[in-house]
């Protein structure tokens, strides 16, 4: 039997070395780790330093769930854990009315909100796992209505998050202008003066593998790279033709930039130096109405959509979330099994974007 003073010198020698506290810390849950910030100062100091985070993340990082507006999914039923939040108004001003989830990435998400009896819109970042949150300054120039904000923020190639605004110069002309904000140097710096394009095209904005893309578009589909500041064009997938281009699904997870079209069945990946497109699974939506028609009705037919797309650790592991009217269902590509998680409220106002995933990070803002 280990006696007392053994135990007390077991955890003087813990609580001395960083080393030690780290390899235990940095094994447990997000929940604890949050807890344990509080202990003392030292420790606070340990589990909010980068390295810790970057560790962290990099290891346990993972998705439990997705926000429909501010609705908290999971993606288990049998997930009986709190959500990271039931409203952005809670936690933030009690003058706060319309808060609104732009995008998420890589565990932060972009929100913007009307704040106090002016109305004024203004942008933030928010940590849901750490409740933390940080004001971006106003966009220099413009009106507040003719702008596209996209969040870039990854644990390793961009620590430092970044808010890209496309900026309409004149909406008569399809002039824009790109504007980026640095959390590090908390400054706007326009990147290009002054560009053409169609609006549409800068919907739906994804950060992967350096650059911030939007969701194709007729006969486009841009990219824009931080750290070069050029906009750049990627390829349509081979065979699919400027009419067949309609965005069923675009995103990315654990490295992968991923895009589905209503009119082609594949799920098709981005090659890393985004060259082109390649089949990485075959999408079978189609038979699902078929096989369980106790889950599906007429109208549930022409009112499903691919919310989100979740990579697993292992490959068996990798689902699609729906949503088919007010259910929302998961459906693993691999073995195509499918299980109802969710039912969304009757009065749920759906406007796009409203579905973004959450992910557990312990990045500081």
């Amino acid at each position: 039997m280990v006696s007392t003073d053994q135990q007390s010198l077991s955890g003087a020698m813990v609580g001395s070395s960083d080393d030690l506290l780290t390899e235990i810390l940095v094994r447990l849950p997000v929940a604890s780790v949050l807890r344990f910030k509080s202990v003392s100062k030292h420790w606070h100091l340990l589990l909010s330093h980068r390295q810790f985070t970057h560790r962290y993340d990099k290891q346990f990082s993972n998705s439990p769930g997705i926000f429909a507006h501010n609705i908290y999914v999971p993606f288990h039923v049998n997930d009986r854990s709190p959500p990271p939040f039931t409203s952005t108004d809670s936690r933030l001003n009690s003058t706060a009315c319309s808060d609104r989830i732009g995008q998420s990435c890589n565990g932060l998400l972009s929100c913007s909100s009307h704040w106090g009896n002016n109305g004024r819109l203004e942008y933030y970042v928010f940590n849901p796992t750490t409740k933390q949150l940080s004001f971006i300054l106003p966009v220099p120039g413009g009106q507040v209505g003719n702008r596209r904000m996209a969040l870039a923020f990854h644990q390793t190639d961009c620590v430092h998050y970044k808010v890209v605004c496309i900026l309409v110069l004149d909406p008569r002309e399809d002039r824009f202008q790109v504007q980026i904000y640095s959390s590090e140097t908390r400054e706007w710096k326009i990147s290009i003066e002054s560009f053409s394009a169609h609006k549409l095209v800068f919907r739906d904005p994804v950060y992967w593998n350096g650059a911030v893309h939007w969701a194709p578009f007729h006969d486009k589909q841009l990219y824009f790279k931080i750290d070069d500041e050029t906009l750049q064009t990627l390829p349509f997938p081979e065979g699919v033709m400027c009419s067949e281009v309609w965005t069923m699904y675009f995103g990315e997870f654990r490295g992968h930039l991923h895009l589905i079209l209503h009119t082609k069945k594949p799920l098709f990946e981005m090659l890393r130096d985004h060259k082109g497109w390649f089949v990485k699974y075959q999408v079978e939506l189609d038979e699902l109405p078929d096989a369980y028609p106790w889950m599906f009705d007429y109208e549930s037919r022409f009112n499903s959509k691919v919310i989100d797309l979740v990579r697993g650790r292992e490959e068996e592991d990798t689902f699609m979330v729906l949503k088919v009217g007010e259910k929302i269902i998961k459906y693993n590509l691999v073995d195509k099994s499918f299980n109802q998680i969710f039912t969304l409220p009757s009065d749920f106002h759906e406007d796009v974007p409203c579905f973004h995933r959450y992910i557990e990070t312990l990045t500081s803002l």
